[in-house]
């Protein structure tokens, strides 16, 4: 074929597009289950002019926002009214967080724990395990936290097996998942039936995208309930040590302390028990808690028993607790009404907290940003900012303090773009983030939490008026 024949066929090609362009209704044509549809020229004009999130200047913004120039008082006014990335305080009281952090000033002579629920955003210790390793390189400690006995979702900071009489029930999931017919589920929303005994074996994890706290730790322990002929012994290779038996009401907590770190231990159980957690932490200092609830949208837990959660709070002496939620509603929300119902039943998560933690402070992080097909294109779900908003507003009047995840990723139709990132900081289902986009969001949270703490040190320092003072809006 000729040069001329090629062009004379392209341009007839192109005229047939156009005509096809013009005559075609905006909302397209049905063609079976397909939908064949053109791009507007008012649309593509309008999404030419569009201001795409630039995902790398978002994150050096971040951090340029939390690089300290000087140690002052000026510092922490400008981050605690200006600073989009903070974590936002009830009252916008500073003060809020100082129980914790005389708690934590303590973590070298005892054991201080942060409980971190989410639903899948959170599965394979994603974002928990940035916030703990900054919390333990700050104040001591090692290990994984709390996890199930048995569990179908896989851990990417430990390693277990169990055989024996397991059979686990959950109180979130599908269909598929087996109900207790009790509300007996404690801290990770499921618990564990053991029948006749079992063996449990740990080890730190030898993942390379996992921490290195994590890959050892110096105490396991069991949190049960409702034993009938119940022993339990624990080994790490010759190591036999001697358990500390803390028992309440509700439940017992048995603690093994190695005197050293291992990477691997060995759990031996006889008779009967209902078992709510198995935890593998270090002598002392922090523990963070990984508890992903797939598919939970965080309305659970009121009916969880209110006294075997106080008794597990209390024996596991949590002074954090954070609920990631937000994300699972997105799909049924239509309008106003539907998140005015969600704030109703998180305002009631919070008051539950409140009442079985009383020591604990409260953590809500709203919904990340999600991408949506519309049109062709991957936009922010509707309705989504309204639900953050309302979140925040839901979780500062209810006595907790609120991070807001949304924006500090960029807001609006920024999703799309963690995803096209190199390397992709999300994944293509426009909702979850990957490994090294969970990693940013991690280091964004934990400085912004130590940012308080560091001003919480520089208040000690300098007399409360001139705090005060300084600190008026």
């Amino acid at each position: 074929m000729k040069a001329k024949q090629v062009l004379f066929f392209l341009l007839g090609v192109f005229a047939m597009l156009g005509l096809l362009w013009l005559v075609t209704p905006a909302d397209g044509v049905n063609l079976g289950p397909l939908n064949l549809r053109f791009a507007s020229y008012e649309r593509m004009v309008r999404e030419a002019g569009e201001k795409k999130v630039d995902v790398d200047s978002v994150l050096n913004a971040v951090e340029a926002r939390f690089r300290m120039e000087d140690d002052t008082l000026s510092y922490y006014r400008r981050f605690f009214y200006e600073n989009p990335d903070r974590i936002f305080l009830p009252e916008e009281d500073y003060h809020f967080f100082d129980p914790l952090f005389r708690h934590l000033e303590q973590a070298g002579d005892r054991m201080v724990r942060v409980v971190h629920y989410g639903d899948s955003q959170i599965e394979m210790d994603r974002i928990s395990q940035d916030l703990r390793q900054a919390l333990q390189e700050r104040f001591g400690g090692s290990g994984t936290g709390l996890f199930p006995a048995v569990s179908n979702v896989p851990s990417a900071s430990i390693s277990k097996s169990a055989s024996g009489g397991f059979v686990q029930y959950t109180m979130y999931g599908d269909s598929t998942t087996q109900r207790a017919g009790h509300n007996r589920y404690g801290m990770l929303a499921q618990v564990v039936k053991l029948s006749g005994g079992g063996t449990m074996s740990l080890r730190g994890t030898k993942n390379r995208q996992a921490r290195e706290g994590v890959k050892t730790f110096e105490s396991v322990s069991v949190l049960y309930g409702r034993g009938e002929k119940f022993e339990a012994k624990a080994v790490s290779d010759t190591l036999r040590p001697v358990p500390v038996v803390e028992s309440r009401e509700n439940g017992t907590l048995i603690t093994w302390h190695f005197g050293r770190p291992v990477q691997k231990a060995t759990l031996t159980f006889k008779g009967s028990a209902e078992i709510y957690a198995v935890g593998a932490d270090g002598e002392h200092g922090v523990a963070v808690d990984n508890i992903p609830l797939r598919g939970c949208s965080g309305t659970i837990f009121t009916r969880i028993s209110k006294p075997l959660m106080e008794d597990s709070f209390a024996l596991t002496d949590t002074r954090l607790i954070i609920l990631q939620f937000g994300g699972n509603m997105m799909p049924v929300v239509h309008g106003t009404k539907t998140i005015e119902q969600y704030q109703e039943q998180i305002q009631k998560q919070i008051a539950y907290f409140h009442e079985v933690a009383p020591q604990a402070k409260i953590l809500f992080i709203g919904p990340s940003d999600m991408g949506k097909s519309v049109g062709g294109r991957i936009v922010t779900w509707p309705h989504l900012p309204e639900m953050v908003d309302s979140l925040k507003a839901t979780a500062l009047r209810n006595d907790a303090a609120y991070w807001d995840l949304y924006r500090m990723m960029g807001g609006e139709n920024s999703m799309a773009q963690w995803v096209r990132h190199s390397p992709s900081y999300a994944g293509p289902d426009y909702i979850h983030f990957t490994p090294a986009g969970a990693q940013r969001v991690g280091e964004a949270l934990s400085r912004s939490f130590l940012t308080y703490y560091d001003f919480y040190q520089l208040r000690k320092t300098l007399p409360e008026g001139r705090v005060k003072q300084a600190m008026q809006p």
